[in-house]
């Protein structure tokens, strides 16, 4: 077995939903399922055993929902990434999400390739939030600023902090916020992925931030559409 592994715990209240994705993840050699769980209580349990390298976790679980869930099992396996993978397009479910230290969120509507390329992204230190919530994340934040100012104010430390981009790396930015990957990133701008990637670290260093997701929220807060 490849040293280099995923290791994979796959928590779902739905069997065949369970089975089908176990069977799709079986599909990339980089990928291991390890187990899988019906629960939170099952789930914790599978992770203090397993010790995976990353966790799969629905929200609708019975009887505690997954973002409830996520401070439990990072206790149990503290070296685990977890990755929501759900049907709520709920806002503040995305947020109690990544506040309880998720690594990514994503819809169940997404497409295996999608999905295996987000789990290496995951691997990879980053995080993944599917395009459609980054969105909401970003206007939920918009409607916020405007509520509180609603007269002119002084520069805020967030716009402060973004007039040290320069025009390229505002261009990264508006990517970010949108939830594109490096890969489309590039695309969009016709760069190399991995001159995208250098452009992230500077925007993250920058910004003084250490996610994406903490980048496109002080972009939304600045006004950067």
């Amino acid at each position: 077995m490849p040293p280099d592994r995923i290791r994979i715990l796959v928590v779902d209240d739905h069997t065949l939903f369970r089975r089908g994705l176990t069977a799709l993840l079986a599909r990339e050699s980089a990928f291991e399922v390890v187990g899988d769980a019906a629960d939170a209580g099952e789930a914790q349990r599978r992770a203090q055993e397993l010790q995976p390298d990353l966790i799969l976790l629905d929200n609708h679980l019975p009887g505690v929902r997954g973002v409830d869930a996520l401070p439990a099992l990072r206790e149990a396996a503290p070296q685990a990434r977890v990755l929501m993978l759900t049907v709520s397009e709920d806002e503040q479910d995305l947020g109690t999400a990544l506040k309880a230290g998720a690594a990514g969120y994503l819809l169940k509507t997404v497409e295996g390739e999608a999905l295996s390329a987000a789990i290496h992204r995951v691997m990879d230190g980053e995080n993944v939030v599917a395009p459609e919530m980054t969105s909401k994340l970003v206007s939920a934040f918009q409607n916020r600023r405007t509520a509180a100012a609603p007269t002119p104010a002084a520069p805020s430390p967030a716009q402060t902090l973004l007039d040290q981009l320069s025009p390229r790396e505002r261009d990264i930015l508006r990517g970010i916020a949108r939830g594109a990957s490096n890969k489309e990133i590039g695309q969009d701008l016709g760069i190399a992925e991995t001159t995208v990637k250098i452009h992230v670290q500077h925007v993250l260093r920058k910004l003084d931030v250490s996610t994406r997701v903490q980048a496109a929220v002080l972009a939304a807060n600045a006004g950067v559409s």
